[in-house]
Order: C-alpha cells, then structure tokens, then sequence
C-alpha cells in the first residue's frame, strides 16, 4: 500500500474521533458501576477494571473495520502485537486511578503510526466532552476549532504539567530536585493523573509544558503528535526522538520545551543539595 494522501488522513482522523467518542460515552455510562471486587491490579499501584479491558476491544473492533489488516499497541493486550505497516496505539482509559476514584478527567487515546511516524492522533477527554485531534499533513484541533501552544515566552510565568510515578522509583531523588527547581521557577506545577491530557492541554495552550518518566507508548503518542502539530516540541529527556518508547518526555511550546531541556541536561540524574 502507498503512503496515504492527506485527505485520507483526515478521514480516517475523523472517523477515529468517533469510535474515542462512541468508547467515551461507554466508559461515561460504566462510571458508577464500577466496585472495588471488579478492581485488579497489573502491578504495584496500576490497576485496570473490566471497563479498561471492554472499551479496548470496543476500539479495537472499530478499528479493525476502518483500516483492516492494521496491527495494534494496546495498554491491555486484547489485540495482539501484529507487525505491519499500519499500527495503532492505544490507551482505552488514561487516567484509570481518576476513574476508579471518579475523578473527573480522564482519556481515551488512539494513535496511528505508519511505519515508524505517527500519522494520527486523537485524545478524548470524556468528561468535558473535548476531542483533541491532528492529522499528518493537516492541523491541530479541538472540538472542530484549530488550537495552538501557548505563546508564552516568560519561563517564570509558565505554567507546567508532570506526573508522578507509582511503581519505577529509579530514578525519584533526580525528579524531586528537579521538580523542586520547577516550583521556584516557574508560576507552578500541576498533576491531572492523565499523560494524554497533560499533552492535549499543552497543545492547545492551558500549559506551557509537561514531563514525565516511565510512560509507555499508549500514554503518550497520539498526544505528542497533536503537540508537534499544534506548533509545540516533543522530545526526550536528552533532547532526542526515543520519547515514544523511551519512557521518557517532554513537550512544550517553542519557549518553553528549550527551558525544561537545560534544567533537565544540567540538573536530572545530578542530585545535589545546591540549587
């Protein structure tokens, strides 16, 4: 198969909206249905309920149908690790933990990567009912509305997003020092419990950054992608490409991304007492 065009991108971009839409209002519907015995854990503080598991398979019915013979990255394993040309990236329920607590923001997320190069991405928040979306060759998008990064410029008047990791504490003592570096330089930090969120609100200009180590793939592709097209910058803590599986990332706008990447060059995985 050819490279697509980009109106075929953008058809397939819409249609992607729908089927986050359609498993949305699923996982909307299940919100108060869920209880504690239906709560697993996958490791030491990720837990995953069966609306997890039902709402990827909702997605990936429906994507099978839109692009067939596609293969699939899936937060939990319902479809396989197919290699082919087209894959999607999944996250049915970013924010799992909010859910369960009925905190009221979370995602479902779906890239396509074609190749090795995200082509489309769509994050959709359910709970204000706000989709985020990008296509390769098109624009950045919320709700059918164009968006951008922030143009901030003050590093000390921006605001930043982060998360905090449950389970790798590898590498805590160089987080907290530079999250400490973050809180003295920045007008403050916050932590949504959603890594697509973070990304979208960064792409259309609520943040001005976000960073995070130990996501995988599924957290952070189709929200990456929608930061890049909407005028921000996506890399690893080294300032490289691997923030796809490298568990590890930042993003922000033009002013701000340059910023994060000298604090994190000169201050992460150096602990000091002097800041």
């Amino acid at each position: 198969m050819n490279k697509m065009t980009t109106q075929e991108y953008n058809q397939i971009c819409i249609r992607v909206c729908e089927i986050s839409r359609k498993a949305g209002k699923y996982i909307s519907d299940q919100l108060a249905q869920v209880n504690p015995s239906e709560i697993e854990q996958k490791g030491h503080h990720n837990y995953v309920t069966y609306v997890d598991k039902s709402a990827e398979i909702l997605i990936v019915n429906d994507l099978r149908e839109l692009l067939p013979n596609s293969g699939f990255i899936a937060e939990e394993n319902t479809a396989g690790h197919e290699s082919q040309k087209f894959k999607w990236i999944i996250d049915p329920l970013d924010g799992t933990t909010n859910f369960i607590h009925k905190v009221p923001l979370f995602c479902v997320s779906i890239a396509l990567m074609e190749g090795d190069e995200i082509v489309v991405g769509v994050v959709y928040e359910v709970n204000l009912d706000e989709c985020f979306y990008a296509w390769k060759g098109g624009k950045a998008m919320l709700n059918k509305n164009e968006i951008f990064v922030s143009p901030i410029q003050d590093f000390d008047n921006s605001l930043l997003a982060t998360g905090f990791p449950y389970y790798d504490y590898g590498k805590l003592e160089e987080y907290v020092f530079v999250f400490k570096h973050f809180m003295k330089h920045t007008a403050g930090l916050r932590r949504l419990g959603s890594a697509a969120a973070d990304l979208a609100y960064v792409a259309c200009g609520r943040f001005e950054g976000f960073y995070e180590y130990g996501l995988n793939s599924w957290d952070v592709a189709a929200g990456a992608f929608i930061v890049q097209m909407a005028g921000g910058v996506v890399t690893d803590f080294s300032g490289g490409n691997e923030y796809l599986f490298g568990r590890e990332i930042i993003a922000g706008n033009p002013y701000a991304h340059p910023e994060m990447r000298i604090v994190f060059e000169e201050l992460f995985g150096r602990v000091s007492n002097k800041d």
